[in-house]
C-alpha cells in the first residue's frame, strides 16, 4: 500500500515547527496597546513619537536607553524616499519581533495578527483556500497535490504542476514567485470564502496558463485511518499529521473503529512530518497505549512537572510500531518517546526534529501573540531531545521517485 503523499507538510515542517511548538493551554495575556503603553492618544503623529521619554520600564531595565529607537523612527520619518510605504502598525510588529529574536531562541516568538490567525487556522484544520498542497519541485514552488473535492481539483490544477505568479486585486498582488517562501504563498494564496484567485501554472511540456479558482473553505482532518493487510495480518494504520482543535475528536473515533474490529493484529502510527500542537493532545492519546505512569515531565526554571497517563490505557494489548523522520517536532516526539519507554515500541524511519521545549501561547491585543520558551521537556526516561532529537530503532528513508513507501513497509517486519 502506498502511502498518501504527504511531502508538502516536509517543505512546511521548519516553519510551522517553529511557529506551533508545544502549546500548554493558551493563557490570554491582558496587556495594552502599543498607544496605551506609551501613554500617547491615538492620533499621535511620528514626529510626537520620537520626543517620548522612557516611560514604563520594568525597574530592573531603567538603565536601558531607549532615545536611539526613536531616533531612528525619526529619521525615517523624516528622510526615508517613499514615506507612503511606511505602515506606523508595521513597523511597531517589526521591533516586537526583532526584539524578541534578540533572545536568539526560533521558539520564543512574536507573532503578527496575520500569522497568528494562520496558526489558528492550522490548529483548527479548516481555512479558506483552494485546496492545493504546497511544496517544491526543483526549487520551484509547485503542487504536491490538490486536495479532493476542493476548487483546485475542479480546475484541472494537478501534482507536479509549478505555481509561477499569483495574482490577487483584492490584495493588490501580481507576484512571480522566485525565491517565494512556502508562508508566503499560503499567506497570498489563502484569503476570504468566496474571492478569487490567479495562479500561473506550468504543466511539464506544456505553455504557462492563467488558473482562477474561487476560495472555498477547506477542512483537513489531523488523523486518518485504514486498515491494511500484510502478509496475512491486519493492521490499523494511523495517519496523526499534527495535534489541533479537533485531534482529539478524531482520536476517538478512530479508536472506537480499532476497538469494533476483532481482527487487529497490530498499530501502525505515523507521525512523519507532524510538527506538533497541544500537548493535551500528545498525554492523552499516549494515555491509550499504557498503563498508569509518566508520559512527559515539563522542567521550568524553579520546579518540575510530571504529567500522567489520563484515562485507561483501550490500545495497550495490541503491539505497535511508530513512523519518524526529520520532520517529526515537538508534540510527536513526545508521543513517540512516550511509546518507546513505556511500551517498547519500535521506532522506524529516521531520526526525529529534535524540539525539546515548551512555549506559553499568549494572546496579545489586537489578535496579536505571543510564544514564550517557559521550560524544557523530559521523555519518561529523564532524557531530553532538545537539538539531538529520537533516534530511531530501524533507520530507513522514504524514496520519494518510487511509488512504493520504504519507511511503511519496514514498519510490517518490525512487529
Amino acid at each position: 500500500m502506498k502511502r498518501p503523499n504527504r511531502l508538502w507538510f516536509f517543505a512546511l515542517t521548519h516553519v510551522l515547527v517553529i511557529i506551533l511548538g508545544v502549546v500548554i493551554g493558551i493563557r490570554v495575556a491582558s496587556g495594552l496597546t502599543f498607544r496605551q503603553l506609551i501613554g500617547l492618544s491615538t492620533n499621535i503623529s511620528y514626529s510626537e513619537l520620537a520626543r517620548v521619554q522612557n516611560t514604563n520600564v520594568p525597574a530592573e531595565h531603567t538603565d536601558v536607553d531607549f532615545s536611539l529607537f526613536w531616533e531612528v523612527w525619526a529619521r525615517l520619518e523624516r528622510d526615508y524616499l517613499d514615506p507612503g510605504k511606511m505602515d506606523a502598525q508595521q513597523m511597531v510588529y517589526g521591533a516586537i519581533a526583532g526584539m524578541t529574536e534578540a533572545i536568539g531562541d526560533p521558539y520564543t516568538a512574536f507573532l503578527p495578527p496575520e500569522t497568528k490567525q494562520r496558526l489558528n487556522e492550522d490548529l483548527q484544520g479548516e481555512f479558506n483556500g483552494v485546496g492545493i498542497q504546497l511544496g517544491y519541485i526543483d526549487g520551484q514552488l509547485a503542487v504536491i497535490a490538490p486536495l479532493k473535492g476542493h476548487p483546485a481539483e475542479a480546475a484541472g490544477v494537478k501534482a507536479g504542476d509549478y505555481i509561477l505568479g499569483i495574482k490577487d486585486p483584492t490584495k493588490n498582488v501580481d507576484t512571480d514567485t522566485i525565491n517565494m517562501t512556502a508562508e508566503e504563498a499560503v499567506s497570498l494564496i489563502r484569503g476570504k470564502k468566496n474571492t478569487t484567485v490567479t495562479l500561473t501554472m506550468l504543466s511539464p511540456g506544456e505553455d504557462p496558463r492563467d488558473v482562477e479558482l474561487v476560495r472555498d473553505t477547506i477542512e483537513i482532518p489531523s488523523l486518518e485511518i485504514s486498515f491494511v493487510e500484510n502478509n496475512d495480518n491486519q493492521y490499523a494504520y494511523l495517519e496523526l499529521s499534527r495535534f489541533g482543535d479537533k485531534t482529539l475528536q478524531e482520536w476517538e473515533a478512530a479508536v472506537q473503529q480499532i476497538q469494533q474490529r476483532n481482527d487487529v493484529d497490530g498499530i501502525i502510527l505515523d507521525m512523519r512530518g507532524n510538527p506538533g500542537g497541544y500537548l493535551q493532545d500528545a498525554i492523552e492519546i499516549s494515555s491509550d497505549f499504557f498503563n498508569g505512569g509518566v508520559v512527559v515531565s515539563q522542567q521550568g526554571r524553579n520546579s518540575t512537572q510530571s504529567y500522567r497517563t489520563t484515562r485507561s490505557a483501550r490500545l495497550d494489548s495490541l503491539p505497535v510500531v511508530v513512523l519518524v523522520n526529520k520532520g517529526s517536532a515537538s508534540a510527536s516526539e513526545i508521543v513517540a518517546g512516550a511509546l518507546r519507554d513505556r511500551r517498547s515500541a519500535v521506532l522506524v524511519g529516521e531520526q526525529t526534529f529534535g524540539k525539546g521545549t515548551v512555549q506559553d501561547a499568549q494572546q496579545l491585543p489586537g489578535g496579536a501573540g505571543l510564544n514564550i520558551t517557559i521550560a524544557r521537556w523530559l521523555l519518561p526516561s529523564g532524557n531530553s531531545i532538545q537539538d539531538s532529537g529520537l533516534p530511531v530503532d530501524v533507520e530507513v528513508t522514504d524514496n520519494p521517485d518510487t511509488e512504493q513507501d520504504e519507511v511503511l513497509e519496514r514498519a510490517y517486519e518490525s512487529f
